[in-house]
């Protein structure tokens, strides 16, 4: 259960003692999801369906019906005292309530980045011995295991598909059976104890990799991990020429569901096969991605996604069987989509907030998602925003004149310095292209040697001499057209027989990519009324952002001028994200709510944006980042 309540709508405050911690929630938010938000743990083992009547609060103040849930647990007595279901109970105004003390101490541990998070999968293997039927006991086989499971605290639903497995199993096992449940859904039954062995998948579903993750949901530790290209690839290289394959064949959506399944179950018969685990005994699956990928990979349509006003089929979290999805795991285990902040804001950043715990922690803070289409998320528990800025493919490389994707023989990094130039290439080959990280590392480093200026232009050669060495400055040339380029390896020095060189269009290119991320992080921070002081930390995600060098990052203007040791390369956040929602049900309520907490705002048609898009064009002058005035190289 969420709230209802529209982004933006004033808070309610829930006190809960005697913790004495206390949370601002939008109305209509449960008390048990509030307690998730804050990290308070309050016991629960049926998923917050309100069954297992193990989310006891007691309500000291605040108006708060019951509901035919707290009226089946609790009494008459016990009800005008105020208990009720946490997971049940919606705060619609200020409410302080008291929280019991656990039996035990829960299970946690460090993930994320920093995050202290209690594991509590949603998967329960319950070994049960059953009383055989007989002439006097005719209860059906599922009333004889539902009967059995209910002392547990679990009141279950089970499929078709899992009853006609029932007959079998129970008789095969000599009436001695393990019940998995996922919430309440009755998945399996199997013979004998097997409570030992339970699995889910976490899938960060990227529009060029996909990444999974194979994890023991008893005790959270991974049993495996790979990665493969996204084979929907071939149907084009962004999202918006994969939506328009879908609008422009008649069996487009169908074809790039096909393939992303193609990936998907590759991948996880991979994983498998490494951890020694069989099918059926992966119970849950976690998804994160971008709108248009999960679109894709549920096979609904995302043609509205790519045209204004931008519509998603559904923002929140999708979930559905493996065997309705076509997973090859076991048939009723249970898929979870993470929800959307927005079209072009998607499941991937609310991973990312999982991880972070950005949008909970006291500070403001700065997450990016670097790549072809920007996503930005700023605040703190207080107040968060979000926005997605259309950057453009150059810092994948595309549209750069030796620009290439981060593959062997791509210069990942640059350093200019007395000595020359010295490249950094994947695969330690000679060179053959430039993929974004190198493009960025090589701008900011011409901009620190001087032989940039901050409009974006070289210097000119006869100029560069008066600057650098000999060496450097010979490498400032005039192509065909007049215009001014940088070698960054000579033709013997290449792997492809001739000189990769940074021509002053790839730097327009940058620029406009760049201008267009921090013109949207303009447009968020006069939103909150943040200024670049404020900020904490500064997260640089997703596969791209991994690999950024932050002082370049802060070198070229693509974030605010903060400290470099406040900028934080988090990798995979939308895979961290996914594997903690996965092994934390509670988390997991969190991501379900985020949508209702983040505000998202369209950038499309602002003209605040485009003021702050063309405010930010120019890269920064370096004496305002504390680096001198640009002529760091002397001249030899």
């Amino acid at each position: 259960m969420t709230s209802t309540a529209p982004p933006g709508t004033s808070k309610v405050s829930i006190e809960f003692r005697p913790h004495d911690k206390v949370t601002r929630v939008p109305p209509g938010m449960t008390i048990f999801n509030a307690a998730n938000w804050i990290g308070l743990p309050i016991d629960s083992t049926c998923g917050a369906k309100g069954t297992c009547g193990k989310c006891k609060v007691r309500i000291l103040r605040g108006h708060n019906g019951a509901t035919a849930a707290d009226r089946r647990i609790f009494t008459e007595e016990e009800l005008a005292d105020g208990w009720r279901l946490s997971c049940r109970s919606e705060a619609q105004e200020d409410v302080v309530c008291e929280v019991p003390r656990l039996m035990g101490n829960p299970k946690a541990a460090l993930m994320g980045f920093d995050r202290h998070v209690i594991l509590n999968a949603n998967v329960h293997k319950i070994p049960l011995t059953l009383t055989p039927p007989s002439l006097e006991d005719q209860r059906s086989d599922f009333s004889r295991l539902r009967d059995a499971l209910a002392p547990e605290g679990f009141e279950v639903e089970a499929s078709l598909t899992t009853l006609r497995q029932l007959p079998v199993v129970l008789r095969k096992g000599q009436w001695q059976v393990t019940a998995v449940i996922v919430g309440h859904e009755l998945v399996s039954v199997e013979a004998g104890d097997t409570s030992g062995r339970a699995f889910g998948l976490a899938f960060d579903i990227g529009t060029t990799t996909v990444v999974g993750m194979l994890l023991d949901l008893n005790s959270g530790a991974p049993v495996a991990v790979r990665s493969t290209l996204n084979g929907q690839a071939v149907h084009g290289a962004d999202v918006i020429s994969r939506i328009s394959h879908t609008m422009m064949n008649d069996d487009g959506l169908s074809q790039l569901n096909e393939v992303i399944l193609r990936t998907l179950n590759g991948l996880i018969a991979q994983l498998l096969h490494e951890g020694g685990v069989a099918p059926h005994e992966v119970y849950e699956v976690v998804t994160a991605g971008n709108a248009t990928m999960q679109h894709l990979f549920l096979g609904a349509d995302p043609e509205a996604i790519g045209l204004e006003p931008f519509i998603p089929v559904v923002e929140d979290m999708v979930q559905a069987s493996a065997q309705e999805v076509g997973l090859e795991i076991q048939p009723q285990a249970q898929i979870h989509c993470l929800p959307y902040l927005g079209a072009y804001v998607g499941a991937d950043l609310v991973a990312g907030l999982l991880a972070t715990g950005l949008a909970q922690n006291e500070g403001v803070r700065l997450l990016v998602d670097v790549g072809t289409n920007g996503e930005i998320i700023l605040g703190s528990a207080e107040r968060t925003v979000a926005t997605a800025a259309p950057a453009g493919p150059a810092f994948e490389g595309a549209q750069i004149q030796d620009g290439m994707r981060a593959s062997e023989g791509a210069i990942e990094a640059v350093t200019i310095n007395l000595d020359g130039i010295e490249l950094q290439v994947i695969g330690d080959v000679p060179p053959i292209g430039l993929c974004g990280s190198g493009l960025l590392d090589a701008v900011a480093q011409l901009r620190l040697c001087g032989l940039m200026l901050p409009s974006g232009r070289f210097v000119t050669a006869s100029d560069a001499k008066e600057l650098v060495t000999s060496d450097l400055a010979r490498r400032i040339i005039t192509d065909d057209e007049g215009r001014r380029a940088f070698v960054l390896a000579w033709a013997e020095e290449s792997g492809g027989g001739k000189s990769i060189v940074l021509t002053q269009r790839d730097v327009r290119e940058l620029q406009f990519a760049k201008g267009s991320i921090a013109g949207g992080i303009d447009v968020v921070m006069q939103e909150l009324g943040v200024e670049s002081e404020h900020l904490v930390e500064i997260f640089l995600a997703g596969s791209f952002g991994s690999y950024i060098n932050p002082q370049s990052a802060r070198i070229i203007g693509l974030v605010p001028p903060v400290p470099v040791e406040r900028i934080k390369a988090v990798g995979n956040a939308a895979g961290e994200g996914a594997k903690i929602a996965l092994l934390s049900f509670r988390e997991r309520q969190v991501a379900r709510s985020l949508p209702e907490i983040v505000e998202y705002h369209e950038l499309s048609g602002r003209g605040d944006f485009n003021d702050s898009f063309l405010a930010v064009l120019q890269f920064p002058e370096l004496e305002t980042l504390g680096l001198g005035n640009g002529t760091a190289v002397a001249q030899g």
